[in-house]
Order: structure tokens, then sequence, then C-alpha cells
């Protein structure tokens, strides 16, 4: 039994010690699996002699048994709060230093306070009882004279120390602030919504709940920090410090946290300098505060001005402007961004929060919403951190406007929310074309790039770049000022410019800005640049297909993308009609690009404008019949496993289509025709569900049409297969003699493919003069790589 005392004394020894470093000085000297077995072995010694178990052994920190109700502690030292200074410009700190001077009696002449000034922690005061260095009590503030005994909780805490380093005092009583940091809240909240719990509003909160959770088991789930920062009763501590900033570094000596943003101060002018300095850096912190404070630094000096009532004269807890603040949702509206993304805003009443007057906050997206059921009518907490755009961080449920209904008696009424859930729109605010919100994405997104006024400027700077149809002189400016002044409304309006209106457009913006040109001043107008602008956007209107597909902004199409539906459809007509099964049997173009395609295509905004393109003479120069590859794609199989019909599967796809003669016969299905197919019972049900949807029916009859259609446009033999026909390449570097363009079209002519990344299916990497991380990931998979002469031989 000795030798297991003396190895459990060692264990206890051992794990508090590296809980200090772990947790406290972030300098961990041994692996999480080191710790994890050392309190295993302490957890088993424990559980067969229980009686070896004391106060300080880390195997109280997973919580104990649940209790009735907490205890009522009284404090031996009260637990005053100090005062707060509300003014929170510099002359509330000069106003404390001139209240100290003026108690303590020192004239101008006189040598400045000196003052410890540290944070003010937005968390839960807690007093911490010591006797002989073991913890043997932590109670809350309370009333400042009597508080709760938390003991069980706050041993869960494992930056506050069960046993104090060094030679403590017999009676040591440390206060401090129970918190939680930012990034193990949202951490938590994560948790919550990944489990289907419920989220929590703040970390001061959350924290606060921790501490007086009855069952100390769940107190030990919450990511609880502290900070010591003040005493209590002290008995038995020979030497104590003459300061306060003394104090805190002997509580650190002790194994106590004490946060390293704290200075001593000079007179008021150093106060004045923390409190500036702490401002600027506020958001950065990795947990909330409220303020600072700062303290008379000499105990002896604190001793001499005592207390007003029950707050200290030596000390204030200076303030910010309140980062977080409640108000009522007065409406809920939409911003669209430049992306198309729609935004859900609350219309708030006017609140001061943050250091400025907040009317609007973000609701971030439709998911953000529903987790706060954030509705028209409620009261909300709002924050606004710095320069961050404010936000609703949670509703207050008490405060939700109820109405009655039937149901209900006189002594129990059934009430409901006067406000229903809110939906974001299913047609875009600016515009009025469909929105759309992709799986797996929380955003939702305008359909109408071209049209859309909110999008417009982000299109046609995209329309107009050097990749897609390459208008030379069309400037970011001019693209803004044309907007602005309502000279583009779309993208199909650059080609009905006339010179005319570039010159009173440019004039109207001179007017607008208070700008006089000099050849204006000299009684001329320059005409050059509007020349060239309409000869640019002249020479752009017979663009490859594929950069007019890149340049119409379709979601999710790139320039490979582009590429792929040029080369295998040839036609932006035969494009516009395909729908989404047709486009994802298409190589590399998945299920999301199809939709995403098809939807474009779809909207009637987007037609009126490709309309209006064409209409203006705009035409790709290099149309062409479909792709003879295209036929094996065009199978009944193919073409109905890219449905997306639950339990369709490539194998069943190949049964269901050996029992129909057509799309159209399909599309044409009642029940009692369904039944007779005799396909499996789980395929037969979903495939009728999914003809249920007369868009599912008319999908398929469309899809009939426009594959009788290309069949007849294929060509009756298949040409012969490129040379690089199926690869891909990775381009990386400079190549001595061939631009990137250049060595892109020699590959592409030879039917490879080149992509932006490596990966597993890359063929070749070609890579020039100072190639990159490209090269090394080529390395690393064992990817071949090409020189430019071995991309040229390649290429014969």
């Amino acid at each position: 039994m000795t030798d297991i005392a003396q190895r459990a004394a060692e264990l206890r020894e051992l794990l508090n010690r590296y809980a200090h470093e772990y947790y406290v000085l972030d300098t961990p000297s041994v692996p999480d699996a080191e710790y994890d077995r050392l309190f295993r072995e302490l957890e088993a010694i424990e559980r067969d002699h229980p009686e070896l178990k004391t106060p300080d052994t880390p195997t109280l920190r997973v919580g104990g048994a649940i209790l009735p109700a907490f205890a009522p502690v009284t404090h031996v030292v009260p637990m005053l709060s100090i005062r707060t200074e509300t003014d929170v410009t510099a002359a509330g700190a000069l106003a404390f230093d001139a209240s100290v001077r003026r108690e303590l009696g020192l004239a101008e002449s006189d040598p400045p306070v000196e003052y410890a000034a540290e944070l003010k922690f937005d968390g839960l005061a807690i007093n911490l009882r010591f006797e002989h260095g073991v913890l043997v009590q932590a109670a809350t503030r309370g009333d400042g004279a009597t508080g709760e005994d938390v003991t069980q909780n706050i041993r869960t805490i494992r930056q506050i120390p069960l046993r104090l380093s060094g030679d403590a005092p017999a009676v040591l009583e440390v206060r401090g602030e129970v918190y939680m940091r930012r990034d193990d809240f949202e951490k938590l909240n994560a948790r919550q919504r990944e489990t289907g719990g419920k989220t929590f509003v703040n970390p001061r909160n959350t924290a606060a709940g921790a501490v007086r959770q009855l069952d100390p088991a769940l107190a030990a789930q919450r990511p609880l920090s502290f900070f010591a920062y003040g005493l209590g009763e002290v008995q038995g501590w020979p030497v104590q410090p003459a300061t306060h900033a003394g104090v805190l570094d002997a509580l650190a000596g002790f194994g106590f946290p004490v946060c390293a943003d704290r200075v001593v101060a000079q007179g008021g002018a150093g106060l004045v300098e923390f409190h500036a300095a702490i401002a600027a850096k506020r958001d950065t912190l990795p947990f909330d505060i409220d303020g600072v404070v700062y303290k008379v630094n000499q105990l002896a000096l604190q001793r001499e001005l005592g207390f007003r009532t029950r707050e200290p004269r030596w000390a204030v807890a200076h303030k910010y402007p309140a980062q977080e603040a409640l108000t009522v949702v007065e409406a809920i509206g939409v911003q669209v961004g430049r992306t198309g993304a729609l935004t859900p805003v609350a219309r708030l009443q006017p609140v001061f929060v943050g250091g400025v007057t907040v009317t609007n906050a973000t609701l971030h997206n439709q998911d953000e919403v529903d987790r706060k059921d954030v509705r028209v009518g409620d009261t909300v907490i709002v924050r606004r951190a710095g320069d961050v755009i404010p936000e609703v961080v949670g509703v207050v449920l008490e405060r939700r406007p109820m109405r009655e209904v039937a149901g209900g008696d006189l002594f129990n009424p059934v009430q409901e929310p006067v406000h229903p859930p809110y939906r974001l729109p299913a047609e875009c605010p600016v515009c009025g074309s469909h929105v759309v919100r992709e799986e797996g994405e929380a955003v939702t997104r305008c359909s109408g790039g071209l049209i859309c006024s909110a999008q417009r400027k982000e299109a046609i700077r995209h329309f107009a770049g050097r990749r897609m149809m390459d208008i030379e002189g069309l400037g970011e400016r001019y693209i803004d000022n044309l907007v602005e002044l309502d000279y583009l409304r779309s993208v199909a309006d650059l080609y009905t410019l006339t010179l005319a209106d570039l010159l009173e457009m440019k004039r109207r913006a001179d007017e607008r800005d208070g700008v006089t040109p000099e050849t204006v001043l000299a009684g001329k107008v320059a005409t050059k640049w509007a020349e060239n602008l309409i000869d640019g956007i002249a020479a752009s209107k017979h663009p490859p297909l594929a950069r007019l597909l890149f340049a119409l902004g379709i979601r999710h199409v790139g320039e490979s993308t582009a590429k792929t539906l040029a080369d295998w459809l040839g036609s932006l007509a035969i494009i516009r009609r395909a729908p989404a099964p047709l486009l994802r049997v298409l190589p590399d173009v998945g299920a999301t690009v199809a939709v995403s395609i098809a939807e474009f295509f779809a909207e009637p905004q987007n037609e009126g404008v490709i309309d209006a393109l064409l209409a203006a003479g705009v035409a790709p120069n290099d149309e062409h019949a479909p792709s003879p590859k295209l036929r094996g794609l065009l199978a009944t199989d193919e073409l109905l496993a890219a449905c997306g019909i639950a339990k369709l599967t490539p194998l069943r796809a190949r049964q269901l289509a050996e029992r129909i003669t057509s799309f159209t016969t399909l599309a044409e299905l009642d029940q009692e025709r369904l039944a007779a197919l005799a396909l499996p019972v789980e395929l037969a049900a979903s495939l009728g569900d999914w003809l249920a949807c007369d868009t599912h029916r008319q999908l398929l009859c469309d899809l009939e049409a426009l594959r009788t259609d290309l069949l007849a446009l294929l060509p009756e033999q298949g040409t012969a297969a490129g040379r690089l026909d199926g690869q891909t390449f990775v381009l990386t570097g400079t190549l001595p003699t061939l631009s990137r363009d250049e060595a892109q079209a020699l590959i592409e002519a030879a039917g490879g493919k080149v992509s932006g990344s490596v990966s597993k299916k890359t063929h070749y990497v070609v890579a020039g003069e100072a190639a990159g991380s490209k090269l090394a990931k080529a390395e690393e998979l064992g990817i071949s790589v090409l020189d430019e002469d071995g991309l040229r031989a390649l290429l014969g």
C-alpha cells in the first residue's frame, strides 16, 4: 500500500504539472497520449483504493455527483464591486486620476500616482479558497456578502490549480474571472448544431450558466477559462507584495493564469495611453472585455484611500462603448450582393452599440435565420465589434409578440407567435429572377446575373475581360460611370452604345465629380478615347464560342467547362436548349454544374439578354456540328441515369431503357402502364414519385426532342481522335517560346485538355522557368514532367 500511495502522489504531481504547462503556460512537455495514460493509471488506483483520493487529484476535473442545490458561502472579505466610469473618452481616465490625487491631498507639483492597469473581463467573478495550498472551496460573488458554493464545477476548469506551486500561505483566497474564449464558444455551438442541441447566445452567459450547473459533468463539457486578478482573505503569508502588480506576479508564481495585457502606468496620461492601446486591439483579443480597470498600485495607498459606501476609492472600471445591445426587429429585408448572393437583413429600431447608432444588422443566410429563429417583432441582441458589420446574435424569446388562438381556456390560454418564421423570397427583389440555393451551400443566389442591377458592374467587368470578350479600352472607371449614369442595364447594351452616348457620359461624370478637363478649358472635346472604345466593342462581336460562354458569367462555368460545352455541342443554340441530364453526361460536367447551366439559360431575363446580344450582331466565329463522340453519350440509359431519379442506378437505367421506346413514352406513362414495366418495387415507387412532377415529364419530352435533333446533326463518320485525345495537362512556369495561351491552344487542338491544378488524373505537367508548387506536386505524385521541347515532341 505504501508503494501504491507513493505512486498515486507521484501521478497527481505529474498530472497537475502537465496540466499547468498545457493550459496556463501553453508549453506542453509531454504528448496528449502520455497525459491520458497517466490519468487512466491514477483513475484505476483511486477506483481500487478510494481512500487515496485527495482534494487536489486531477480526476476531480471530470465532475462529481449531481448536487441537490448550491450551498450558501459567506465571504470573509466581501466581494465588493468597483465604480464604473461611463465616460468612454480619455476624460474618464483623467477624472479618476484627479479624484485619487484629490483624496490623497497631492498638489500639481507632486509626482504622478502609480497605477496598475488591467482588463475588465466579461465573465463571472469567482472566489477560490486555498488552505495549505489545496483548493477547498469556490464561490460565486452573489450579493457581495454571500455567494454560492460551486466548488465541484470550478474543479473542472483545468487552468485553475488544485494545489498551489511553491510555498503557499496557510489561507489564500484568490479572486478572478471565469470566462469562455470566443473560439471555444464557436466550437461549442458547432458541436451543439451537429447534435441538434440548443445553441448559446454569447460567451459570458454560457460561462455563467456552466458554473451554475448542478451536474458538474455538464460543466466539465463546457470549455471554460480563468484569469486571476486579486485577493480575498489571506493568512500566513510572511512576505506579502507591497503592490497590486506584485500580487499578480505572485499569483502567477503560485500557478494561476494571469492576463499578460496589464501595465504599471504613471498618472492620468499613462491610463489614457493604456485605455487607447487596449481599444485598438480589443477586437483581436481571443475573449470578450467590456472595459479596463485602474487600481492604485501601492497597497498602502489603497488602505489610505479606503472605501466610499461599498466601492473602493482606489479603483475604477473604465468602460468602452457597449458591443451588444437590445433592440426590436421592425422588418426583415434582403440585400443582393455583386455576386448575386441574397443576404437577409434585420431592420431595427435605432440602438447605440459599438460606438455608433445601428439600424440594420445582418442575418447572414437562411440557415442562420432558422437557427436563431429571428422574426419580425422580436427583441434581439445586436452585436457590433469595431468595424465589423452589426449582426443579430440571438433572440429574447420571452419578449416575442404572441397572440391567443382557439383551443385554450381562461386559465390555460393557447398562444402562438404573431409573426411566422422568415423565409427568403423565391425571386430576386432587385430583378425578379428566380433564386437558387445549391446543395451543400448556405448562400442563396439570384440567377439573373446578366440583368440584375445589383450584379451589373461585376457582370460587365467579367464579360469585357481579356480572357472573355476582350473589349479593348473598357476599363473599370468607364464601366462604373456607364452603369451609374444608366447607359448600361445589361451586357447587351454595350453593343448599342454610340459615340454621342460616350461623350455625354463623360461630360455628366465630370460634372458630377466637379472635374473640368484641360481640353474643355481649352474649348475642345477629346473624342479619341471614345472612338477607340467604340472600335474595341465592335471588334469583340465575333469571339470563339467558348469565350462567349465564359463571358456570360454562368455560375461554375470557367474556361475549361466553357470549352467542353463548345467542343461537344458546337453551337450556342444547342447549348441554350440542353437540359441538365444531357449536360451532365459531358466530360467533367457534374450534376451541380449541369443544373447551374440549364437554369441559367432557362431564366427568361437571361434569355432576353442573349437574344439582345444576337440581335446586336454578337455571334461566335467557330460554331460547328456537335462532336461525333457525343453519339455514345446520347444512349437512353446514359441520359436516364443522369436524370437524378432516386434508386435508378446505371444497371437499372439499362433495364428501364430496354422497357421503353423513347423518353416521350416514359413521360406519358400512367400508374397502370408503369406497373406493367415490372420494375423492382423500390424503383417503381421512386420513378412514380418523380413522374408525379409535371416539370419532370416536360424534361423528358425536351430531352427526346433535343436528342433527335442532335442525332440528325452528328456527322455520319466519326473523325479520327486527336494525338492527345483524353489526356489532361497542367502548365506551370514560363516556357522559352510559347505563351501560356499558345501552349494551351496547341494541346487542345490535338484533343488534350488543360487543367489549372495537379491531381492524380493529370497525365503531364509542362514546366517552364520559375515553375512553382505545381511542379513539386507533380513530382510528389510521380506525374510525367515535360519541358517545351518535350511538349512539341509529344504533339508531333
